[in-house]
């Protein structure tokens, strides 16, 4: 494991702030180690006779690992080398593009450590969304409410991790009624490829209900369902030409730039090209 401290940016710092989450700690979970991270790292070496310095090296990741022993084991809902392989040869597609996207999209892995798949809930495609079933979201606005519906995106409600389940049941239990509920399992992303819950028709599966227990089920299943999105949105092509400008465009959206997604993908290709 690599050595982590306060600023690090790392897929590793991901994983780090999941364990700690885990292990009770409010902190925010993304690939920056932040204060937050910081101070949880030096409360944790205090309280396991360890040097307090923040810095996660070999003593405190051994102190970490063995303090999660008890926690679900994801090894075996992970993709695989043939699994790539698989995906690569069924949709004509060069085996460095398809790990291309799969580095960047997917961002390491698709489930958190307790088992259950990564998702981002957004609470602006919550409001969208109730109002397409008929809806008026102002009237389930409250305070208690306000950071998961609300009409314009922003990142502030974000917590990241198994903290995002937390802000995902308060929006399916905000209402009895069960449109409410279907709604807001359908406003979040899931599994390795963040695909949106809405899409669950457009793919093929026959409820929200339905999209979400598959995804519960191997990171494959993601796969599955990315290959699935890549054919009813007309993407596939632009990863068979390797056109990553409009794959990102296409697959992220028009802040695809801003966020570099296209050179991004570039590179990894680039690097699995040479491999």
């Amino acid at each position: 494991m690599k050595t982590l401290r306060y600023r690090s940016q790392d897929q590793e710092v991901y994983f780090l702030e999941e364990v700690l989450q885990q292990l009770g700690y409010s902190v925010y979970v993304s690939t920056y180690f932040g204060k937050d991270t910081d101070a949880a790292v030096r409360d944790f070496q205090k309280k396991n006779d360890l040097v307090i310095d923040g810095v996660v090296g070999l003593k405190t990741w051994s102190k970490l690992l063995s303090a999660r022993d008890n926690l679900f084991s994801f090894s075996d809902k992970l993709l695989g080398e043939a699994d790539l392989k698989q995906f690569a040869e069924d949709f004509d597609v060069e085996l460095a593009a398809v790990k291309a996207v799969n580095e960047v999209e997917s961002s390491g892995k698709g489930f958190l450590i307790d088992g259950r798949p990564r998702i981002l809930f957004e609470g602006h495609i919550f409001w969208r969304q109730l109002k397409k079933r008929g809806l008026n979201p102002a009237d389930f606005v409250t305070d208690y409410t306000k950071d998961v519906l609300y009409e314009t995106w922003t990142r502030s409600h974000y917590k990241g991790g198994a903290e995002e389940y937390e802000r995902l049941e308060k929006a399916a239990g905000m209402s009895d009624l069960d449109a409410v509920h279907d709604t807001a399992y359908a406003s979040a992303s899931y599994g390795s490829y963040q695909i949106m819950g809405f899409h669950y028709e457009s793919l093929g599966y026959p409820s929200v209900d339905a999209f979400v227990a598959h995804m519960y089920t191997h990171e494959r299943a993601h796969l599955e369902a990315f290959g699935k999105f890549l054919k009813a949105n007309n993407l596939l092509r632009h990863l068979q030409s390797k056109n990553w400008a409009a794959f990102a465009k296409g697959y992220n959206g028009p802040g695809y730039a801003q966020n570099k997604y296209d050179i991004k993908l570039e590179k990894a290709y680039q690097k699995y090209s040479n491999a």
